[in-house]
């Protein structure tokens, strides 16, 4: 149910995953003025359910979704399904924040909670994107007990895949590191693989093999086949910066190695004032549980930040 974008609001959060939807319940329930501009491209949507989120273990993506946008609705708060096309700044009146929609709707406010989440970026192999959030996987905390016992693949595309390849081995025995485009893996984390039971498949992946929808493995340039039931991949992740990098927010290399991330500090704030980011956006590692938790601190922040502008401002009023 698509609502009215109101002329002003107190706090405008951009992404409805479950960063913003938990910001936008923590701040509607501090009777805060909020909307949710949604544009309903969720990261997890290909994923059967969600995992280690306690108390909602394995719901399915859009279920959780529409349960968070229920609650935000119950206290007040706003869901505007729509794309965010222009977000400026200006130092004019009390409502800085001028953010237009895609249809041309506009609508102003005090404070920006960004939740814009990331893509992902497939490694460039047939067959691959296919099977993404089904038999492609690249979290084991996500994904690793949906995977377990059976013959996994890791596809080694930067530094980051022997570690992977040890997380992966303790969901299975039967886990091979395919060594793909990556270096050879040094002679410490050689040993730590053989230790942990971890086969190494030298030479580049060809082509993901499947059969009647479900991966079989893959094939390497040599022509050899490798037998798998799941492959785990490392993306590289991008946070989806394009509309609010036009505020001028940082973006930088994520300490992982794995991609580029909005910059904010550990209270959500970000680089333009006013703004405070949470979600995969700023931390690309972040679990569906930890990007729910990130939201709710940042409206706090926010929270804060609101009340104390407006205190002052009541002081000077009064003189």
């Amino acid at each position: 149910m698509d609502e009215n974008l109101d002329k002003t609001y107190d706090v405008l959060v951009i992404g409805g995953g479950a960063a913003g939807l938990s910001g936008a319940l923590t701040l509607a329930r501090a009777r805060w003025r909020v909307a949710v501009i949604d544009a309903g491209e969720p990261r997890n949507a290909p994923a059967a359910g969600v995992h280690g989120l306690l108390g909602r273990e394995g719901v399915a993506p859009a279920e959780l979704v529409a349960t968070g946008r229920a609650e935000v609705r119950g206290y007040g708060g706003q869901i505007v399904d729509g794309r965010a096309a222009q977000v400026v700044r200006d130092d004019g009146g009390t409502h800085p924040f001028a953010v237009t929609l895609d249809d041309g709707r506009v609508s102003r406010a005090r404070r920006l909670l960004v939740t814009t989440g990331l893509v992902d970026e497939l490694p460039d192999v047939p067959g691959l994107a296919e099977h993404w959030g089904r038999d492609v996987v690249h979290c084991p905390f996500c994904h690793g007990y949906e995977v377990r016992d059976r013959r996994i693949g890791v596809l080694a595309s930067g530094p980051t895949a022997a570690h992977q390849a040890l997380l992966f081995s303790q969901w299975s025995d039967q886990v091979v590191l395919l060594a793909h485009t990556a270096p050879e893996p040094s002679p410490e984390d050689a040993a730590k693989l053989a230790a942990r039971g971890v086969t190494v498949a030298t030479g580049k992946v060809r082509e993901v093999t499947a059969r009647d929808g479900r991966l079989t493995g893959v094939v390497l340039v040599d022509g050899t086949a490798v037998a798998l039931d799941a492959l785990a991949v490392a993306t590289t992740m991008r946070a989806r910066a394009d509309v609010v990098g036009q505020l001028g927010l940082e973006t930088a290399p994520h300490p992982s190695g794995q991609g580029e991330h909005l910059v904010a500090d550990a209270t959500g704030r970000g680089s333009v004032p006013g703004v405070w980011v949470a979600g995969n956006a700023t931390n690309l590692t972040a679990q569906v549980s930890t990007a729910a938790a990130e939201g709710t601190w940042a409206a706090a922040q926010i929270t804060a930040d609101l009340i104390g502008a407006d205190a002052t401002a009541a002081v000077a009023a009064g003189r």
